[in-house]
């Protein structure tokens, strides 16, 4: 067995994650499993959980003061309890959780930062809280807190073809101003350094425009001021990219056996399409962090908690990438 732990955050505590986590550790292919796993979040929530949806896992309490010393158990849920004291095992997303998963990340940064674990997996959380006004999501906070400025990536991954915004959850009106020809350049290096240390390949990859049929009423448009010049630096600099093109015509069947990768100008541009293709079959990872981060492709969905009904697919997808 790898020495190295995945560490899975519990991330909000109203949401289908547990749900979706039962599911998967139920699975056969867990048993086989060769990375040791560690849970951080409330075990309160996690009983109740488990009690209301009819599961029956021991767990193995490991003590967040005694890193070091943690012992896994095999066939276990080897669980970090964080404490929250508005648990309920369905309720509603509120404010209240925002101290609870704070804590919880600072427990993950620091397993990964004793290299206790390698990998973190976090589940969705509400921006509506946690985050604020101070971050844009997830990757960006990650980032803040690891010190990375201004160079990382979202990548919705998914074997057959993968996808990634310039800007990721950035109102539409401040998707213009967001783009430069620097940071194009940049989001392509990212994902070439990834795809040839995880796959040993150069990826194809097609740059999609901004404006309708890459073009725009106004006498210059993003395409002539940022995207067109940033392709072709990066094609002088021989990576394998093309473009742009408009999103109408690029996920259709026809092209996507063309690339490897799609990179977008703004979030909905390219997650749309992909969940249309893929649905569930797809994994976040934030590409520049010093270790691998990444979060099942759905979000809290609390209008299915408690329903037992959601689909585990994202989140051993997810497993079995870091399972090596």
């Amino acid at each position: 067995m790898n020495s190295k732990a995945i560490v899975i955050i519990l991330g909000e505590p109203y949401s289908v994650f547990l749900e979706i986590f039962f599911k998967t550790f139920k699975s056969k292919y867990i048993s086989n499993f060769k990375r040791k796993i560690i849970l951080i979040g409330s075990e309160k929530l996690l009983r109740g959980q488990m009690k209301k949806l009819g599961y029956n896992f021991q767990i193995n309490l490991l003590k967040s003061e005694n890193l070091r010393d943690i012992k896994i158990k095999k066939n276990f849920i080897n669980l970090i309890n964080v404490n929250f004291s508005h648990t309920k095992p369905f309720d509603k997303i509120t404010i209240k959780s925002k101290e609870y998963i704070e804590n919880c990340f600072v427990i993950g940064l620091n397993l990964i930062k004793m290299k206790i674990g390698y990998s973190l997996i976090n589940g969705p959380i509400s921006k509506t809280h946690f985050l604020r006004e101070k971050f844009l999501g997830i990757t960006e906070y990650l980032a803040d807190k690891t010190k990375i400025k201004n160079n990382f990536a979202m990548l919705i991954y998914n074997k057959k073809l993968s996808v990634s915004p310039i800007t990721t959850h950035l109102p539409l009106k401040d998707v213009p101003k967001n783009l430069s020809k620097k940071k194009i350049i940049n989001h392509v290096k990212l994902i070439y350094n990834f795809y040839k240390k995880e796959f040993k390949i150069n990826p194809k990859i097609a740059i999609t425009g901004l404006n309708p049929h890459c073009e725009s009423n106004y006498e210059f448009s993003e395409e002539t001021r940022i995207i067109t010049p940033a392709i072709k630096y990066l094609v002088k600099k021989k990576y394998k990219v093309t473009g742009p093109f408009p999103t109408d015509t690029i996920f259709m069947k026809e092209q996507l056996k063309n690339y490897d990768v799609i990179i977008g100008m703004y979030h909905d541009q390219v997650l749309t399409p992909i969940k249309t293709l893929f649905g569930f079959d797809a994994i976040n990872i934030t590409l520049g962090l010093p270790f691998i981060r990444i979060s099942p492709d759905h979000g809290p969905n609390t209008s299915m908690l408690g329903k037992n009904l959601s689909n585990p697919k994202s989140l051993l997808e997810a497993l079995k990438f870091l399972d090596k």
